[in-house]
């Protein structure tokens, strides 16, 4: 469930139509809505009742401070997989006894500025990691809490771009060699081992895959624990799927992961994390964008968007699904024709879907992209020189710009031209 419905005919973000954001800021632009954010937090959160248990928000997936703080505010705690995600974090009010660094690339200058401004554990990636934070530990006098990332060799069964839990990807350490790694770990004195944490990728759409990986996770803790280790956290990550179509096929719901936790979990006494992003932020976010022209090719029309690949990125390079809807709700029983909708760069692959089924439209025209909170405006960019698109927060009946849209002056700026030209 959104907070995106028709309303007389037009598009409402909670309490605000579309048209009257678009009047204001421009298009193309992020809307996102505050009611659906906090709800999905809380679906995580009750399916949880019952355990010891912290929700981090994956912050990777939206990481506007708005949305940080709205989250924060709800007792999320945050996921951060770079030094900037847990500054962005720490602005946002968030205390670093609930920020979890994850990652397989912390530097040094990284882990000294999460020890120093707080930190709830470090995921441990390799032994050289856990060697650096070591010596950072031991230079600033304190401890490291952490956990070692287990690779448990399971198929996420999604897309290859985002499974994280197979031998051959760069994730965790193979959970075959997990007591020796934790071996080392006790040996070290800047740090101390607090739990084990895994993830198998993103985007999942059935439970299989996380509960092998979690009877994995169950078999280790034991046999830890017998070979002297205090493991009474586990961190699960994230990855559960959102429906990006209507159609009936959806992915588990948070209330069902909940449940198969508890089942393969439960009976160890840990405090449970997740870490979920795209489910929380996905469906929480529209991009809405302009009908520039409708273009007749030799046998289809082309709907030629202000909206482009720098601003969503994910059809270009994951060959992902958006369910595209008009802004102004089409008549009942108007009949849909079928248009290759594209954006404006200079690139073939600057397209967001082919022969999709739209009422028909015209230059002017408004259009919104549906589950695009999530990997969406984070993983925008400035290619062609076009400025970074507004994200809107809605709350009720108000709306606020968190990100402005910047001027050429702005952009073009921020260059340096060398004396010798």
């Amino acid at each position: 469930m959104d907070h995106f419905l028709y309303r007389d005919g037009a598009l409402f973000a909670e309490d605000v139509p579309i048209s009257e954001i678009a009047a204001a800021v421009g298009t193309p632009f992020y809307v996102y809505s505050s009611a659906t954010l906090l709800r999905h937090f809380k679906l995580f959160d009750d399916a949880l009742d019952g355990t010891d248990h912290l929700v981090c928000y994956a912050m990777k997936a939206a990481s506007n401070q708005a949305i940080l703080k709205t989250l924060a505010q709800a007792g999320a705690g945050m996921d951060v997989v770079s030094g900037g995600e847990y500054m962005r974090a720490k602005a946002a009010g968030v205390p670093g006894d609930k920020i979890v660094f994850s990652g397989v690339g912390k530097t040094a200058d990284e882990i000294r500025t999460a020890l120093t401004g707080g930190i709830r554990q470090f995921n441990v990636e390799s032994e050289p990691e856990m060697d650096v934070i070591n010596a950072v530990a031991l230079e600033l006098g304190v401890i490291a809490p952490i956990t070692v990332r287990v690779n448990p060799d399971v198929d996420a069964k999604t897309h290859a771009k985002i499974a994280t839990g197979k031998s051959e990807n760069k994730f965790g350490i193979p959970i075959s060699r997990a007591s020796e790694v934790y071996a080392l770990a006790a040996s070290l004195p800047g740090l101390k081992v607090i739990g084990i944490d895994v993830h198998i990728g993103s985007q999942l759409t059935e439970l299989e895959p996380f509960e092998l990986a979690y009877n994995k996770v169950a078999e280790l803790t034991e046999r830890l624990r017998s070979e002297g280790h205090d493991i009474r956290r586990l961190d699960l990550g994230g990855g559960l799927g959102i429906p990006y179509t209507r159609s009936n096929d959806a992915p588990p719901l948070p209330v069902e992961y909940g449940a198969m936790i508890k089942k393969t979990l439960g009976h160890l006494g840990c405090e449970i994390e997740i870490e979920p992003g795209r489910l929380i932020a996905g469906n929480a976010g529209l991009m809405v964008s302009k009908v520039i022209y409708v273009k007749s090719g030799e046998d289809r029309e082309f709907l030629i968007l202000d909206g482009a690949m720098n601003d969503l990125i994910r059809p270009a390079m994951y060959e992902a699904h958006h369910d595209i809807v008009a802004v102004q709700e089409p008549a009942p029983g108007v009949e849909q024709k079928p248009y290759d909708i594209v954006g404006p760069v200079c690139e073939s692959g600057d397209t967001f879907a082919k022969e999709r089924s739209m009422p028909p439209l015209s230059a002017g025209d408004l259009i919104a992209f549906r589950s695009a909170g999530a990997y969406g405006a984070v993983m925008s960019s400035e290619y062609n020189t076009r400025p970074l698109i507004p994200e809107v927060l809605v709350h009720g009946d108000q709306f606020a710009v968190i990100r402005e849209r910047p001027s050429f002056d702005e952009m073009i700026n921020r260059d340096t031209i060398p004396s010798w030209l």
